[in-house]
């Protein structure tokens, strides 16, 4: 497999690769959270660093036990890793408790969380809450001011805006949340669509069902259209989106651009996963281009 394009074509000349950090949790079913994160920056030609917020013990089918990392002992990873490598983007995932919410805001607040992409992990693709009404606040009042991107999927921004799934059935819906949103300080938001299918009342195995996301940011308002790769193997797409955008930002991309190449990006690792039999219930996606769609993906 070529090198990824930042270290490629270089010859004799050192290089030192760029570095982002990922403040999420550890899935060690390998597909989401801090793993997904760190694979995406390799992917990318970046160099990936950790904060573990939680470790879970889960696999393809399901989640078995979580063990939330005390919120200081969070902070002293960070800042272990900001006094020496140096980040050039930061992003969050799943930060568990409300406290290590608010802890990363104060790092933020601090300014040494550049290009801070912050995934607001709330809820589970099954609709499971993962977050208690006080990190729902601290992200609200806290984090979500500090960040120069935010990613919720549909899930995550009907419970940000006080709204219910349902009332996020269409793109000027998506647009009014994901403006509400930036008024609380976040630079650009990108509302996802992916559980726009489930929003409508609809089947989310349906090819035609629409796959859009909604950006709103210093521009204005960008819809990008997206076509529905329909595949149980979407583990860890809101985990892998997040971290190419974070990657992008880390390499100097303008953060419109960065959105449009993460989503490109977790496009094609949708399509090369697609029949991968990697477990019995929802794998990962193709990270690092292992699998072609001309090699027979949908």
């Amino acid at each position: 497999m070529p090198l990824p394009a930042p270290l490629a074509g270089r010859g004799s000349e050192p290089v030192t690769p760029t570095v982002a950090l990922t403040i999420a949790g550890s899935d060690s079913g390998g597909g989401a959270g801090m793993q997904a994160d760190l694979k995406t920056f390799a992917a990318h030609g970046v160099f990936g660093t950790a904060a573990v917020t939680a470790v879970t013990a889960q696999n393809t089918m399901s989640v078995t036990g979580v063990v939330v990392i005390e919120p200081a002992f969070v902070v002293a990873q960070v800042e272990a890793v900001l006094a020496d490598l140096r980040p050039a983007a930061v992003k969050t995932g799943m930060l568990a408790v409300g406290a290590t919410v608010a802890a990363i805001a104060e790092l933020a607040g601090r300014g040494g969380l550049a290009n801070l992409v912050v995934d607001p992990v709330l809820v589970s693709s099954t609709g499971h809450r993962l977050m208690d009404d006080e990190g729902l606040d601290a992200y609200r009042t806290l984090l979500l001011p500090r960040a120069a991107v935010a990613t919720p999927n549909l899930r995550e921004a009907a419970m940000l805006t006080g709204r219910s799934l349902a009332d996020l059935g269409s793109v000027d819906a998506m647009v009014a949340a994901a403006e509400e949103l930036r008024a609380l300080g976040t630079e650009t938001v990108v509302v996802k669509g992916g559980h726009l299918a489930q929003a409508l009342g609809g089947d989310p195995a349906d090819a035609s069902t629409p796959s859009p996301d909604v950006v709103v940011g210093p521009g204005g308002v960008v819809v990008l259209d997206g076509v529905r790769v329909v595949t149980g193997n979407d583990h860890g797409t809101g985990c892998s989106l997040s971290a190419a955008i974070t990657a992008n930002l880390a390499l100097g991309m303008a953060t419109l651009d960065a959105v449009r190449a993460a989503k490109e990006y977790v496009h094609r690792g949708l399509l090369g996963g697609a029949r991968w039999r990697l477990g019995g219930g929802h794998g990962p996606i193709d990270h690092f281009g292992w699998s072609s769609p001309r090699d027979g993906a949908p």
